[in-house]
């Protein structure tokens, strides 16, 4: 069975980005995928300072939920990252996570689905949701997309309940990640596009 994992990137375990992300969740597990829902944004997660000991340990050297959470990030065939916006910009808790989450695992995270869910009040939600998505971008992951940007609003989650529009958009987010969970396991059978890494933009040459 086909397996999503949802980070909760917000302090609030039953706030606006929660009630989102279960929208999200219920689509998804009712089309035969199991989920499993990580409380992220109440951690304390210190950033990414550069050490590079990943690269000989093959996990992060602060054992914390980042390195609890890669072996089921590797396992899985999606990921799902949900945020409030706080100063039009995901929580910075979350970043340090996700920072350290995607470049301290060695494993490849080629076509896994990836999509990111942000709530907001008002503003905000745009420039949050386009920083989350360059975490999939950058790793050949499939970004899944819905019937309009991946949002809900409200201050509260009893607000968001009300944001009609915005659980449609999550319940279609679920079935479009479904959908392509399902087509790219058909097609690895075939084999996966392969991927270059041979050149590596750095002109340390001064050239």
């Amino acid at each position: 069975m086909a397996k999503v994992l949802l980070l909760n990137g917000s302090p609030k375990k039953n706030g606006c980005t929660a009630a989102a992300l279960d929208e999200v969740r219920k689509t998804l597990e009712a089309d035969g995928v199991e989920t499993e829902i990580i409380h992220v944004g109440n951690q304390a997660i210190r950033g990414c300072v550069a050490c590079n000991a990943c690269r000989k340990n093959g996990k992060c050297i602060v054992d914390d939920l980042v390195n609890e959470v890669a072996p089921k990030f590797e396992q899985a065939d999606g990921l799902v990252v949900g945020s409030p916006v706080y100063y039009g910009s995901p929580n910075g808790t979350l970043l340090s996570f996700l920072d350290r989450l995607f470049y301290s695992t060695p494993f490849s995270k080629h076509m896994k689905v990836g999509a990111a869910v942000v709530s907001c009040r008002r503003g905000g939600n745009t420039a949050s949701f386009d920083v989350l998505n360059k975490y999939f971008t950058i790793s050949a992951m499939p970004v899944a997309s819905s019937t309009y940007w991946n949002q809900v609003h409200g201050f509260t989650a009893d607000d968001v309940k009300k944001d009609l529009e915005g659980l449609q958009i999550m319940r279609n987010l679920g079935k479009n990640m479904a959908f392509l969970i399902r087509a790219i396991a058909k097609e690895k059978e075939n084999g996966l596009p392969e991927m270059e890494r041979t050149c590596f933009t750095s002109f340390s040459d001064g050239k």
